[in-house]
């Protein structure tokens, strides 16, 4: 095959050869690339074996921390105010459904509370 009058057998051959540098370089420069300390430091990754242990131990930790602070406001209202057990009962049904709401928006079910900004 003849060559254009643009030189186009010899401009596909100089992108293939430039591809192939740049495939090479990017191969080594992961190869040396030395590993951070700051990997570690960050958490598992996506891919870590970890990962499903670390998002399962959040997403439990938001729904009982939730339902633990409502219990302790809920307490606390009740011995100051002498309501008891219904300052217990409200604010741990809120705690409850505040953990719920968390979990929602930590797994991605839910938007989180600025949302709405954004959209504007």
């Amino acid at each position: 095959m003849a060559p254009n009058a643009h030189g186009g057998d010899d401009r596909s051959s100089e992108e293939a050869a430039l591809s192939a540098r740049l495939q090479r370089l990017g191969e080594t420069l992961d190869r040396k690339r030395p590993r951070s300390p700051s990997d570690d430091v960050q958490g598992p990754r996506p891919g870590s074996r970890f990962a499903g242990f670390a998002r399962g131990f959040r997403l439990s930790s938001e729904l009982v921390a939730g339902v633990i602070v409502g219990s302790v406001i809920g307490w606390s209202l009740d011995y100051w105010l002498g309501i008891s057990p219904w300052g217990l009962i409200v604010f741990l049904l809120l705690g409850f459904a505040a953990g719920v709401l968390n979990v929602m928006r930590a797994a991605g079910v839910a938007p989180g509370p600025d949302a709405g900004d954004r959209e504007h």
